[in-house]
């Protein structure tokens, strides 16, 4: 356990955190921890997770973007639901991209646990991009994530971050729960 995986911790918890409750800074406190969890998992040899927080930074950013600049006459983007050409298409990606970046991590890295990384790497830029368009189901994807993720990261003695994981699926049946009801309200206007 380091330093800077607990400051990693916090910065995810206060992150995802206000992302449940819809506010705009869960976008810069996401990028603080994206950036800090590079480093713990680089040290953890979880090489598909040191990738993702790669492009999580990118990912921070355009949400941050997506945000900002809010809908149509400047009011806040509304969670929508996934289509179901959506959930074929996303589906597939994911499936595809496991499978594929499992291979490519056991193959040719030391990576430990290379299939289940992976798994937490491609479910969660799935679940991040339709976080950052708020579609209501990024949230069970989390939820898939973050159970992956809590073994994961207990089998590579990262406590805290185990720990956050764990919290992070309580905040994820929240974060559900509450757009599920910003959904409903905004369709029974």
């Amino acid at each position: 356990m380091s330093s800077i995986e607990i400051i990693a911790a916090i910065f995810g918890l206060v992150s995802v955190w206000l992302t449940v409750k819809e506010n705009i800074w869960c976008w810069p406190t996401g990028l603080v921890m994206v950036f800090l969890y590079i480093f713990v998992f680089y040290e953890a040899r979880l090489y598909s997770d040191v990738i993702l927080q790669i492009i999580y930074i990118f990912l921070q950013i355009y949400g941050w973007y997506i945000w900002l600049n809010r809908g149509k006459d400047n009011t806040p983007i509304a969670v929508t639901r996934i289509s179901k050409q959506g959930i074929v298409i996303w589906s597939s990606v994911a499936f595809i991209g496991t499978f594929g970046l499992g291979y490519v991590m056991h193959s040719y890295t030391t990576a430990a646990l290379p299939y289940p990384d992976a798994s937490i790497t491609i479910l969660s830029l799935i679940a991040q991009w339709l976080m950052a368009k708020k579609i209501l189901e990024c949230w069970i994807i989390w939820i898939t994530v973050d159970v992956i993720a809590v073994g994961v990261y207990a089998v590579k003695h990262l406590y805290p971050t185990t720990g956050l994981y764990l919290v992070f699926l309580v905040l994820a049946v929240l974060g559900y729960r509450e757009w599920k009801k910003a959904y409903k309200k905004l369709r029974l206007g």
